[in-house]
């Protein structure tokens, strides 16, 4: 049985991973942390996901948490993952990281910290958006700067970051297909009098309202034609479900900073 230390267990994405760990016949949830002015502190992970009683309480201490653990698994906010990341190497814990936002800074010091320990981190954890992402890929690399590449995302009200990091992974992924960077393509504002679009501009729209709970939009606008492709999430099961075969897979890996491309073998 692995044990599996949740941070940020009573998150959206906490609360829907909790139930798979109760469910499961070859994990268990071991440990449990969420923010220390959270109202769920010292109540029962399981009760607070809305599923059976786990036996284990929610704690802001993260020593607690990952006491036992083989794996952790985080979808907090970007100053909490490191500061967790740092307690998992401290252990020597591997580490699944779901959270978005990361500045190029703290990424930098993740993959420090997968130096030292399997860490596996990804900007969406579903075998459709990881698909998607190869597609945009291939996209680019078989369509030339004749076709504009735009990006489309929407999200719930509550998300912090925009545009979200599943977005910014598929601007990644045109920009490889077409041999270039992300930071040299990207266009994250139009406001005004912008001129005709730049060619070889990969474009940004952001929608943030309601419950929506993720849909992402690849279009490759060219001449006579328009090519989409997309990924709508009915619910966060699939997100929960890569994060917990990510768990599975990261344990007995080599030091290093992995992708779902790996997990999945994409």
């Amino acid at each position: 049985m692995l044990n599996v230390a949740m941070f940020g267990a009573s998150g959206r994405m906490g609360r829907t991973i909790v139930p798979l760990l109760a469910a499961s016949t070859d994990l268990r949830l071991s440990g449990a942390l969420a923010a220390a002015q959270d109202p769920h502190i010292g109540h029962d992970a399981g009760i607070v996901a809305g599923t059976v009683p786990v036996a284990v309480s929610i704690t802001s201490d993260p020593e607690r948490a990952l006491e036992g653990a083989g794996v952790a698994i985080d979808f907090t906010l970007p100053a909490a993952t490191l500061a967790q990341a740092r307690h998992c190497l401290a252990r020597r814990v591997p580490l699944v990281i779901g959270t978005t936002g990361i500045d190029e800074l703290g990424k930098a010091e993740i993959a420090r910290i997968a130096g030292s320990i399997p860490v596996v981190m990804a900007p969406n954890m579903s075998l459709g958006v990881n698909l998607l992402l190869k597609l945009a890929e291939l996209g680019a690399r078989a369509l030339d700067a004749d076709y504009d590449a735009e990006i489309f995302e929407a999200h719930h009200r509550h998300k912090v970051d925009a545009p979200s990091g599943t977005a910014l992974g598929l601007g990644q992924a045109v920009a490889r297909g077409r041999g270039t960077t992300l930071e040299q393509a990207a266009e994250y504002v139009r406001h005004g009098a912008t001129g005709p679009r730049r060619k070889g501009a990969i474009g940004f729209s952001v929608v943030r309202g309601g419950e929506i709970v993720g849909d992402h939009r690849v279009i490759f606008a060219g001449p006579g034609e328009q090519i989409e492709l997309a990924h709508h999430a009915q619910d966060r099961s699939g997100f929960a479900r890569g994060a917990v075969a990510a768990a599975r897979w990261v344990v007995g890996r080599p030091p290093g900073l992995y992708s779902m491309m790996d997990v999945l073998g994409l």
